[in-house]
C-alpha cells in the first residue's frame, strides 16, 4: 500500500499548493521512505539554498526523518525546530496502523524566541557560518512569522484534512476494486456512475451507493417482476426506485416526495394498488432478495443485512424469520442440504 496508488498525485499537488498559499507554510509530501511524491509547495529561498549544499542537506534530511518518526510514534502532528531554529511540523499518514508517508510543512519563524522554548531542536550543530553571508541573512529574514498558537491550529487542520482525504481515497479505491471483481461475474449492469470516470470526493457517496447495487444485482434476479407489481403511473417512480436501489434503506417519506404526493396519500394509494402496506412490501422484497444471496453466495448474514440496507443484522434476522419462519442461517443450511 503506497501513497501514489491511493492518491491522485496531481490533484493532491494542486491541493497542497493551495494550502501552502493560504497557511503561509512550505509543504511537501513524502512516502514512508522519506522520498518526495510531490513537488515542494512555496519553499523558502533560505531553505532551498541549504538543501542545495551537500553537508547542510544531510542535516535537513535528519531533521525531516526525526520529525516524521516522532509524528508516527505519537500518531499526531509533531512540531519541532530544525538545525537553523526554523519551525517545521510533520503530519503522519497512517492506514490500518501502518505508516505510509507524511506531509511535512513549516519553514516558518516564531515572532518571539520564547514561544518555541517547549519545542525540540532536532540538531544542535553550529550554524553560525551560514549567516556570514548578507544574502543568506536577507533570505532568512524573509521567512514569514506565525504565532505558536496559529502553528498548532494549522497542524491540527492539516492532520484532520490529510486523514479525511486519504480515507475517502481508500474508499474510492475499494469501490473500484469491488466493481472490477463483481464485473467478472457476468450479467452485472454497469452502475450509473461510470467506474472509469475518476471520482471526486464530492460524489463518493453516490459511488458507494452505485457499487452497492452492483453487488446485489450480480446475484439477485428480478426478471420483470417490478413492472407487474403496480401499473399506477403515480407510484411508478417509487416502484422503480425500490427495485433499482436494493441496498438502500428506503423510507415512505422519500418515496412520497419522489412521487410528488403527500406521505398520507402515498400510504393509502400504495396499499390500495399493491395490496399491502409500504413497509411490509419492502421488507418482504428484501427477504426474497436475501434468500437468493443466501443460496448463491457465502456472504455472512451480517454482510447480506448490510448489502440490502437493513439498519442492523438483528432486525434483518427478525424480519426474515417473520416471513420465512426460520432464521437466515437455518434457511441457508436447509437449502444447502436440499441441493445436495
Amino acid at each position: 500500500m503506497t501513497l501514489d496508488k491511493i492518491l491522485d498525485i496531481q490533484k493532491w499537488q494542486n491541493l497542497q499548493d493551495s494550502l501552502a498559499e493560504v497557511t503561509k507554510l512550505a509543504i511537501i509530501t513524502v512516502d514512508y521512505k522519506g522520498v518526495p511524491i510531490t513537488r515542494h509547495s512555496s519553499p523558502r529561498l533560505f531553505c532551498q539554498y541549504l538543501r542545495s549544499q551537500p553537508d547542510l542537506e544531510k542535516m535537513c534530511h535528519k531533521c525531516d526523518s526525526r520529525g516524521g518518526l516522532e509524528a508516527v510514534r505519537i500518531n499526531a502532528p509533531y512540531i519541532y525546530l530544525c538545525h537553523c531554529n526554523i519551525v517545521d511540523l510533520a503530519i503522519p499518514i497512517i492506514i490500518d496502523g501502518k505508516y505510509i508517508g507524511a506531509t511535512l510543512a513549516g519553514e516558518i519563524r516564531l515572532p518571539e524566541s520564547k514561544q518555541g522554548a517547549q519545542l525540540e531542536r532536532i540538531l544542535l550543530s553550529p550554524t553560525r557560518h551560514i549567516f556570514r553571508s548578507k544574502e543568506l541573512v536577507q533570505m532568512y529574514k524573509e521567512i514569514p512569522f506565525l504565532s505558536f498558537h496559529e502553528i498548532q491550529n494549522v497542524a491540527k487542520m492539516l492532520f484532520d484534512l490529510c486523514g479525511y482525504i486519504v480515507e475517502e481515497a481508500m474508499n474510492k479505491n475499494l469501490i473500484l476494486e469491488m466493481y472490477e471483481k463483481m464485473a467478472t461475474i457476468g450479467e452485472v449492469e454497469k452502475p450509473k456512475v461510470a467506474a472509469a470516470s475518476g471520482y471526486s470526493l464530492d460524489n463518493i457517496a453516490q459511488v458507494k451507493k452505485a457499487m452497492g447495487n452492483v453487488i446485489t444485482s450480480a446475484y439477485i434476479k428480478t426478471t420483470g417482476a417490478n413492472p407487474s407489481v403496480c401499473k399506477n403511473p403515480v407510484l411508478r417512480p417509487a416502484i422503480n426506485y425500490i427495485f433499482e436501489n436494493k441496498g438502500e434503506n428506503i423510507t415512505q417519506i422519500q418515496m412520497a416526495q419522489l412521487c410528488h404526493i403527500s406521505t398520507s396519500h402515498f400510504s393509502r394509494l400504495f396499499a390500495k394498488e399493491v395490496g399491502e402496506g409500504f413497509s411490509s412490501f419492502v421488507s418482504r422484497l428484501k427477504v426474497e432478495w436475501s434468500k437468493q444471496l443466501l443460496e448463491k453466495t457465502d456472504l455472512p448474514v451480517t454482510q447480506i443485512s448490510d448489502e440490502l440496507g437493513f439498519s442492523e443484522p438483528g432486525y434483518y434476522i427478525k424480519t426474515f424469520k417473520k416471513f420465512e419462519k426460520v432464521t437466515p442461517a437455518t434457511y441457508r443450511k436447509y437449502y444447502a442440504e436440499s441441493s445436495n
